[in-house]
């Protein structure tokens, strides 16, 4: 997935988790930052972020912030819209007969369902929950960046899903170069690294989808 429009600043502060204060050539600016994630480790006064006009005259703030370069040099993609959007495209191109995103199912919305046909009379069923990683420590990639319990809700209904017989994924995102592996972050969230294990074992599918970052794009390899 592409922006358009990007422009490049420094970042001041952020005073709230909805937006943060940047410096354009000399121009003090308030911008919105599209991750509510806590990215303590990569918002760090004085590092180069990038920006992307949404050619809203009416918005309250000109910019969204979508990427930031952290202190080891490593470009990374923390809109949180991006993962889907990512992921759509690349579904795509994965012979899938069908696609839905957004499906109901449970007491969820899951980010994607798919079929796929394979000359039976019934499709081969997929669910998809998507889940973008930007904590990355000593190379490797961990989540959540803060609690979250509507994760663990998602965990369990993929875990229903593989007992109605669905093949169901957790599918991570890794928004920078370099990361492989994502791993539960169990000293911000142990419930979820439980939740983890357990949907594991009931047959669902940990997927690392490893991607390319540029200031103006998000591309799964």
């Amino acid at each position: 997935m592409e922006y358009d429009n990007i422009t490049c600043a420094t970042f001041l502060r952020r005073p709230n988790r909805f937006i943060a204060e940047v410096e354009i050539n000399g121009r003090k600016e308030t911008v919105h930052v599209k991750n509510t994630g806590r990215c303590r480790e990569l918002l760090i006064p004085g590092c180069e972020v990038y920006l992307t006009d949404q050619g809203k005259p009416a918005r309250k703030t000109r910019y969204d912030l979508v990427a930031v370069r952290k202190a080891n040099g490593i470009l990374f993609n923390i809109d949180s819209q991006a993962p889907n959007q990512a992921v759509r495209e690349w579904l795509a191109g994965q012979d899938f007969d069908k696609v839905i995103p957004e499906y109901t199912y449970g007491d969820s919305r899951i980010d994607f369902y798919m079929e796929r046909y394979k000359g039976e009379r019934e499709p081969e069923r997929h669910l998809m929950e998507v889940k973008g990683c930007t904590l990355e420590i000593d190379g490797i990639g961990y989540f959540p960046d803060a609690p979250t319990e509507r994760g663990i809700k998602h965990l369990r209904e993929l875990m229903k899903a593989a007992r109605d017989g669905y093949k169901a994924s957790l599918a991570f995102v890794i928004q920078m170069d370099g990361v492989t592996e994502v791993r539960p972050n169990n000293e911000t969230h142990p419930e979820f690294g439980e939740a983890w294990k357990e949907a594991q074992a009931a047959g669902v599918e940990v997927m690392f989808l490893t991607c390319h970052v540029e200031p103006n794009c998000l591309v799964i390899l």
